[in-house]
């Protein structure tokens, strides 16, 4: 029964905490940083009502400390991701059943929790098993998780409320029905508040989830896990589980009831989810949801009236915040030549005062990168650059893995526009500059659009303004999310709803309205008050 209409207004997005010396967040947080270092966890599947343990453990490591263990996850199979989605199914109606206040309501207290009492505990599983300094974990594992859901149930309110006009006689409405069957989420390592919210956004639409996070991320995934129980999730409505993906794949992409995905992670494996759901299209109840962000080759476009600290700035907090490990890192720069020696001087600087090492030492800049299979294939491209000629070294090059995943953060100038590490998504502390003749930006413009098939995030950096607008115009399909003098990271629920095209996802936009529509089946409701007893038309008459 609804006794009233719910009003969400539109939030505030959460405040970043800044950590200072002495203040109360830095000192709790280094307390509940001794704290989980000095507890090895144990960490089940979550399916149902149940806490799965299969004994077949992984350990936890950090990975700028690998030979420390935070804690151990139980690896599933098969059978689990089956019982995870007869779960999901068994919660499915009691869910979507549920009045919209009462989903909304769990969503909002897991918000509250983040922001109090799990802040440091999300921040420091996400600094500990990610590698992030502790103002890449506060604006990811607090702010951008705590405004996904806030934002998130602002925007299926307005989507509730949007219906048809009704004409004399009749009333018209539109009921937005979960999608029918169950949702997959995928969901990768870097970034914490996408593990929160590709299952959570779905969940909140009444849908019904299956959750494979990447195994480096679980650590902070069974946070997540924890603070939504606490918050009030029933059983089943997300079901956690670490499996290999062929085998999730294998199970879900298979199923009558497979209903969607909701996916961020690699181009190629997306692109391998989209042709098996193809191929399986006979077997579904209706045609899956499929919806995913994957990779990017973001760029820093200078033009020859930008303002060098400017660039050097965004190339420095875009290319190595969080060891270029994330889609919309810049990863290419194109300088012009009028102000590529001062851009080079200060760029060297720049990351000769970076300071790298453990997380547990606010002053470093730099952490680790992953896991060793990402230092390998860091240290490939940068190794494979020294020996180049068609590449230079300006800084950086260093790799190292005796105590943790460091690779130093390294410039690469490309004497051809087309050399591979201006083209290739490396995901590391990596970033290629190629320097063009100052009064060439029209043409450059072209090289920047047609060099890589990704279209996630791009910057142009420009004093003039007819400059500013024409890069606008020229490269509008080439990131879906463009930044004028600012790195191109950065994005903030609300302000700019992420996501890119081409080879880099479908585009829907996590952090606004557009990407809740696709967890949602509306249905039309015509109700008539007066209804016709005669088939006759009054045309048919003859005078």
């Amino acid at each position: 029964m609804n006794l009233g209409y719910f009003n969400y207004p539109l939030p505030v997005n959460e405040p970043v905490l800044n950590y200072a010396p002495g203040s109360a967040e830095k000192k709790r947080l280094k307390e509940v940083l001794a704290e989980l270092k000095s507890t090895e966890i144990d960490v089940p599947m979550y399916i149902g009502n149940k806490e799965v343990r299969t004994n077949k453990k992984h350990a936890m490591r950090p990975p700028h400390e690998h030979k420390h263990v935070l804690g151990y996850f139980h690896e599933g199979e098969e059978k689990h991701v089956q019982q995870a989605i007869d779960a999901a199914l068994a919660a499915k109606e009691s869910w979507a059943n549920m009045s919209w206040e009462s989903r909304a309501n769990i969503f909002l207290r897991a918000a509250d929790l983040i922001a109090t009492k799990y802040r440091p505990y999300m921040n420091g599983t996400t600094m500990l098993g990610q590698s992030k300094n502790v103002y890449q974990a506060e604006i990811d594992s607090a702010c951008e998780i705590i405004d996904f859901l806030r934002f998130n149930v602002h925007f299926l309110s307005d989507i509730y409320r949007q219906q048809p006009i009704s004409g004399p006689g009749m009333h018209n409405r539109m009921e937005y029905r979960p999608l029918e069957g169950f949702v997959l989420a995928v969901t990768p390592f870097n970034f914490t508040a996408i593990a929160g919210n590709l299952p959570t956004s779905a969940a909140m639409c009444g849908n019904v989830v299956v959750w494979k996070p990447a195994n480096t991320e679980v650590y902070s995934a069974q946070m997540i896990m924890r603070v939504l129980k606490e918050a009030g999730l029933p059983d089943g409505v997300i079901n956690l589980i670490y499996v290999d993906g062929p085998t999730v794949g294998k199970v879900c992409f298979n199923h009558k009831d497979f209903a969607g995905v909701h996916f961020t992670g690699s181009t190629g494996v997306f692109n391998n989810m989209w042709e098996t759901i193809g191929k399986n299209m006979g077997m579904y109840r209706s045609y899956p949801r499929i919806v995913g962000e994957t990779g990017g080759k973001d760029f820093v476009l200078a033009h020859k009236s930008a303002d060098p600290d400017v660039v050097v700035t965004a190339l420095l907090r875009g290319a190595f915040e969080y060891q270029g490990q994330k889609c919309s890192a810049a990863s290419r720069a194109y300088i012009p030549s009028n102000i590529a020696e001062d851009v080079k001087k200060k760029l060297i600087a720049g990351v000769k005062s970076f300071k790298m090492g453990t997380v547990e030492n606010f002053s470093n800049f730099v952490n680790a990168v992953i896991d060793e299979k990402s230092f390998d294939n860091i240290k490939r491209y940068i190794d494979n650059a020294k020996k180049d000629e068609k590449a230079e070294i300006w800084v950086g090059g260093k790799c190292d893995k005796k105590e943790g995943y460091f690779v130093q953060p390294t410039v690469i100038e490309a004497k051809n526009p087309k050399y591979v590490t201006m083209c290739e998504e490396i995901f590391g502390p990596v970033l290629t500059v190629y320097v063009y003749p100052a009064n060439s930006f029209e043409r450059t413009l072209e090289l920047v659009d047609t060099t890589s098939p990704y279209a996630l995030t791009g910057a142009v950096i420009s004093q003039d303004r007819d400059a500013v607008e024409l890069a606008t115009a020229k490269l509008r399909n080439c990131a879906g999310n463009f930044y004028i003098n600012d790195k191109p990271t950065g994005a903030v629920v609300g302000q700019q709803p992420f996501g890119g095209a081409r080879v880099s996802g479908t585009n829907d936009k996590a952090g606004s309205i557009l990407n809740l529509y696709r967890w949602l089946s509306a249905r039309t409701i015509k109700e008539t008050f007066n209804p016709p007893t005669d088939y006759r038309y009054p045309f048919l008459g003859e005078e």
